[in-house]
Order: structure tokens, then sequence, then C-alpha cells
């Protein structure tokens, strides 16, 4: 078998992940205590959002602790690679849930308007502002390279959109009775959330389904490998994510004449840096043959 691989990631900053999940706390235990005090329902609606996110960002600084383990055993052979991927797709599955929960309540107090003490409101809603946007700055730098951490940002970034909405309809209600804008700032926060989860939803959906990468043309991976003269073809070809960043390559290849093993190893090589430098694959298993009796498919069909 020829083989390799490269593990050369950085540590996610998990300390800024520990302190957005205490900061969004205290954030939820001052909403809902604002909110039965004030009877808004917009607070308390808001409370279980900052909730909800509290729980998705805790999943995340677990699963952020897993994946920096690098210790990998007989029985986890890959360590917890895979622990980022199935937080981003709890936490999106979640975002899509709590948006459609949003509409719905909206939709509710839209047509049933009701007086609330506007200015616990507001003063709950700037704090929530500042506490969230604190946040959404702290784990700005990270989201954009991971995706268990762009699941959590989101959450956070919905956070701030429902407080900035709450605010306007507490302002409006104070100074000119307007009740109804809140509930359509909500709704149209509810169709971004809806937006933004689910590409993240299916984005992590296809690497725990071990669907190829959406960049990479594996026709084009068969193309580059069959010009080494000696090679016949290439075929039980697999490509899949393992997480976000690493991909993973494994095929039979057939030669034309029974080469050496340290004729393959020179081949091999060719065709890891073929892997490596034209498609970013990193992690390759090639297993070669000679004549035999096995399905010549460029994709088997169990």
């Amino acid at each position: 078998m020829g083989h390799n691989h490269s593990h050369d990631h950085g540590a996610l900053s998990g300390k800024r992940l520990l302190f957005s999940i205490i900061l969004n706390i205290l954030i939820t235990i001052s909403q809902v205590v604002g909110g039965l005090i004030s009877g808004s329902l917009a607070l308390i609606s808001d409370a279980v959002h900052n909730l909800s996110d509290v729980l998705s960002l805790i999943i995340s600084y677990g699963a952020n602790l897993l994946s920096n383990k690098k210790k990998q055993t007989p029985y986890q052979t890959f360590g917890y690679k895979r622990a980022e991927i199935i937080a981003a797709f709890i936490n999106s599955a979640s975002l899509i849930v709590i948006a459609i929960f949003l509409a719905i309540e909206a939709v509710k107090r839209f047509s049933e308007p009701q007086e609330i003490m506007s200015e616990i409101v507001i003063w709950l809603a700037l704090i929530a502002i500042a506490g969230n946007g604190l946040s959404v700055l702290l784990l700005k730098k990270d989201a954009n390279h991971n995706i268990n951490m762009r699941a959590a940002y989101l959450h956070l970034i919905s956070d701030f959109l429902t407080s900035v909405a709450v605010l306007l309809g507490g302002i409006l209600m104070k100074f000119y009775g307007i009740y109804w804008l809140d509930a359509i700032l909500t709704i149209l926060i509810s169709v971004y959330l809806l937006f933004m989860g689910w590409n993240i939803f299916l984005d992590s959906l296809k690497i725990l389904m071990l669907f190829a990468p959406k960049d990479i043309n594996i026709e084009d991976i068969q193309k580059e490998i069959l010009i080494i003269d000696e090679i016949e073809n290439i075929h039980h070809v697999h490509v899949w994510h393992l997480n976000d960043k690493d991909i993973h390559f494994e095929a039979h290849i057939e030669f034309k004449e029974d080469i050496k093993l340290s004729e393959f190893d020179k081949i091999c090589n060719q065709v890891e840096q073929i892997l490596r430098e034209k498609f970013n694959i990193r992690h390759s298993n090639l297993q070669p043959e000679f004549e035999r009796d096995d399905h010549k498919d460029f994709i088997i069909q169990d």
C-alpha cells in the first residue's frame, strides 16, 4: 500500500469560546429575569434563543477540545477529528429549528401585539448587543477556517441581530407605540438564519455522508494519474473529507507490467505529488495490482 498524510493544523482558541459561553449565560439569565418583570415575550424569546446558543457553544467547545487531542489509538485511528463536524451538524440543525420557532412566534406577536415595559427591554437589548458583539469579534478569525467555529459564530451573529431587533422594537414601542415592527424584524432575521444555517447543515451532512469534495472533479484525478506511462488503469476510487480540512483518497492502481516494489514506490510518489499539488489531497492510500481478476470500474457499485 502507498500511504501519505499530513497533520499540520494550528490549534483553535478554546479560551475565546469559553469566554463567549460565560458571557452568553449571563445575558440569558438577565433576559429571562427582565422578560418576566417587563412582560416582554420578545425578551423571553431572545433569552430562549440565547440559551440554545449557549448549548451550541458548549457543544462547539467540547468538540474543539476533542479535535485538538492528537493521540490516536487502535480503536480511534483518526482520533477525534470528526467531533467538530458532528458539532457543526448539530449546531446548524438547531439554528434552523430556532429560526422556524422565531418566525412562528413573530407571526403570533404580529397578530396579537401586547404593551410591555419598554425601558427594561431597551436596556437589556443593549447589554445583549454589547455582549454578543464582543463574542462575534472574538470568534470571527476562527470562523473563517473551521466549520464548527463558523456554526458557533453564526449562532452568535443571530443572537446579535435578534437583540438589535428587540432594541428597535423597544424604542419604537416606547416612543411611537409601534408594536408590530418587532415581529417583522424577527421574521426577516429568521429567513437569514434559515439561509445561513441550511448551508452549514448541508456542508456538514455531506462530510458525514463521505461525499466527495464539491471543488474536486474525480475524473480529473483519473486523467492526471493515467498520464503516468506505467499505469494501465485506476479503479475502486474513493474521495472524501475526514473533516473540513483533510481530504482522503484511496484507489486500486493496475500496472501494465509486473513491476518491483521499489518501482511502485517511485510511481506512488508521483501519484501522491499529483494529488497534493493539483488537488490538495495530502492523505492517499494506493493499492497496486497486476492482472488481478476484479472489477475495473472507476466507481464500484456495491
